[in-house]
Formats: C-alpha cells, structure tokens, sequence
C-alpha cells in the first residue's frame, strides 16, 4: 500500500476580506470521492464591525455544505430560506440546475471556524430541481477519547441525515485532552484527512492545520491520535467515475454549459433572486474568454 500523500493547503480570501485555506481543489488532489472543494475558514476573530459576508453568486451541478464550529452565519437564497446556522450544525444547498445564495454574519466583531464543502453531483442527478436544509442534530459518539460527529454517510454504527447523491463519508473527531483511536473505513473508499484544530498524528504522519493527508482506496483502518486539544475531518467517498468542469462557482461537463451558466447569471436568468440582508455587492464571474477549461476527477 502506497505511503499517503501530505497536500498543502493555499491561502484565499472569501467575501469581503474572510481569510481561508483552501485544500481542494489543488494541482495533486482534485477530488476525494465526490468531495470537489473544501475550504477550513478559521478559527478568525473579527474586528468590531467586521464579519463575513459574500454577496450573491449563483451554482450548479453541485451541493454546498457548510459545517460549522464557532460562529454563526445567515443563509439566504433564491428558493426564500433564511436560515442561521450554529455551531454543531450543516447547512446543505442543492444547486442542481441552478440556484444563488448569500452568506452573513450574524453579529459582526465575532469568532468563526467552519469548513465549506462542495460535492460534485453525479450526472443522473446534476440537473434536479435545488433544494435546501438544516440539519441541527446529527449522531455523535465517543471514539476513544475523541467525540466523533458523523456529518454524511455512514460510520462508526451511525448515519447522517444529511441526503447525498454519492457514496461518501464525512466524520468529524474533537478531543480536548488525549485520545487514540482506530477508525474502521470502507476499503473503496479514498479519503483525505485535515486537521482543523491543533495537531494530530494520523497512520503516524503529524499532521497540522493547513495540511491535507490523502489516502488511496484499499485501506481498512485509520489510526488518528492527539495529545491534546485537536480536531480533524475525515471525508471519504468512492473515487468519482466522472470527469467534471470545475470553475468559479460551477460544476459542469462542457465548456458550453459553463458558459451558458454564466451568460444567465449576467442576464437575470436561471438562478432567480435572492431576498435582501447582505451588505455585500452580488459576485460576478471573471471571463471565460480565451480560456479553454480542463476536466479532472
């Protein structure tokens, strides 16, 4: 069995001035399973009078999910919900064929920690009606000293409740003193592993925040240990059968598609319009022109 492979995150800014680390997609890891994106926002203490905020932009051919650790944000989008989402809770957005949202702070001048996902959906499903939910309660365990949170798929004896589209698996573990534990994991999977919060040392690699770990399929068990305060999210998913367009805020399969989705968010069209309660400007995409977009999975 191949040694995994450690894939450094890259620094971005979301909103208006929200710094984050991305650690997909990269030039190693484009995927790990159906998870096409992932963000670590955080932890940031914002200056009084200043928070997160991103004006509306639009998505397609893929779900947003948003697990939060400290910190609370508004959801706002163009089917009308309006939703805060707390610590301890996911925020799951369907964009199927189309749909825009917004994100705010609820109180500026305070803490947040969350990761945003992406999930690629697969063909069959890509261009279904967009839909939204909050899921406030989700399963947790003990695992050893640490308190695992299973946010998708099924582990550990538990199920989400988050509904996706793919096979895939995503596991939160928290210890506030020490802790080692052996997850049991689904040999077709892949998974990568990104620690959060302290340091942990992950199949005896330490592994610290900003550090994605990469671990190919065939493997049927995880060892994880903190010597402290730590967190670590564990995804997981069987490799992604399809290549995929990703850009900007879209998941497609053709240059035109992406195109096409870009034209309708510039003319009004498609994503309809997401009610009033951002202070920020909505996105505009850059150009496509001149760029011939490359598939990956």
């Amino acid at each position: 069995m191949n040694p995994p492979q450690r894939i450094a995150s890259r620094a971005a800014i979301v909103g208006e001035d929200t710094p984050i680390t991305r650690a997909l997609p990269s030039r190693e890891r484009r995927m790990v399973g159906a998870w096409c994106f992932l963000d670590h926002a955080g932890p940031v203490q914002f200056k009084p009078g200043a928070g997160l905020h991103v004006g509306a932009h639009p998505h397609i051919g893929l779900q947003t999910f948003t697990w939060m650790i400290e910190g609370e944000v508004t959801h706002r989008d163009s089917l009308g919900y309006e939703q805060v989402i707390k610590p301890g809770q996911v925020n799951l957005m369907t964009a199927g064929r189309g749909i825009a949202h917004t994100e705010d702070s609820v109180q500026d001048g305070e803490r947040l920690h969350a990761a945003q996902l992406w999930i690629a959906l697969p063909d069959a499903e890509r261009h279904r009606e967009p839909g939204f939910c909050n899921y406030p309660e989700l399963p947790q365990l003990n695992a050893d000293g640490f308190r695992a949170t299973v946010i998708a798929g099924t582990a550990l004896g538990q199920t989400a409740p988050t509904q996706v589209y793919s096979p895939l698996v995503g596991i939160d573990l928290t210890s506030e003193h020490s802790a080692h534990t052996t997850l049991p994991l689904d040999g077709s999977f892949e998974y990568g592993a990104l620690v959060l919060r302290g340091e942990a040392v992950i199949e005896g690699e330490l592994v610290r925040p900003g550090e994605l770990l990469y671990f190919e399929p065939g493997r049927h068990e995880l060892s994880v240990q903190a010597d402290g305060p730590a967190q670590v999210l564990l995804l997981g998913g069987q490799p992604f059968g399809e290549e995929i367009l990703l850009w900007w805020n879209f998941v497609a399969r053709t240059q035109a598609e992406m195109e096409a989705a870009v034209a309708d968010w510039e003319a009004g069209r498609r994503f309809g319009t997401v009610r009033a309660g951002t202070q920020a400007a909505p996105l505009q995409p850059p150009s496509l022109a001149g760029v011939q977009l490359r598939s990956h999975r």
